[in-house]
């Protein structure tokens, strides 16, 4: 049994000891939202190999759940892809339900579009830009001509394009 002199001194221990806890709990939480990528909260074209351009790449792990899913394989040397960036940074700002992820098909000692590399060839890449789109739940419903023609529509219905 506590007395009631050590009850407060126990009491006062339990609150300083709840409010320190509380605390951490709140910086671990801050922590956390800090490390979750910008482009699961907010519109933002995310590199998805920055620095392994060219490299075999397993898109699952790149995927957002919860959004729908664009990948954008380009290269740095197409002057359409370079020309598209601008406009896909717009539509990520404009359709927060979408997460967009550029991949670069270029290993970084090749000049030029680089049809070679091992994730050009994993992919079967043959044009650049080149979109595959999975669903929120991790499907992919559409590559090629196909998600061309869903990004026309993204960017219609953003008032991006007529």
């Amino acid at each position: 049994m506590i007395d009631n002199g050590n009850f407060k001194h126990y009491l006062k221990a339990m609150i300083r000891s709840f409010t320190a806890r509380r605390s951490w709990l709140v910086l671990a939480a801050c922590l956390s939202l800090a490390l979750i990528p910008a482009a699961v909260w907010a519109g933002a074209v995310v590199a998805a190999n920055g620095g392994h351009g060219g490299e075999v790449l397993d898109l699952k792990p790149l995927l957002t759940v919860g959004k729908t899913n664009l990948i954008d394989f380009y290269s740095p040397f197409c002057p359409p892809c370079l020309q598209l960036a601008p406009i896909m940074e717009k539509l990520a700002e404009r359709r927060p339900d979408l997460a967009i992820h550029k991949v670069n098909i270029n290993r970084a000692e090749v000049t030029g579009i680089d049809w070679r590399s091992p994730l050009a060839q994993q992919y079967k890449i043959r044009q650049v830009p080149y979109f595959m789109i999975f669903s929120p739940e991790g499907k992919l419903v559409a590559q090629g001509r196909a998600a061309v023609e869903q990004v026309g529509i993204w960017l219609r219905e953003a008032g991006m394009m007529k």
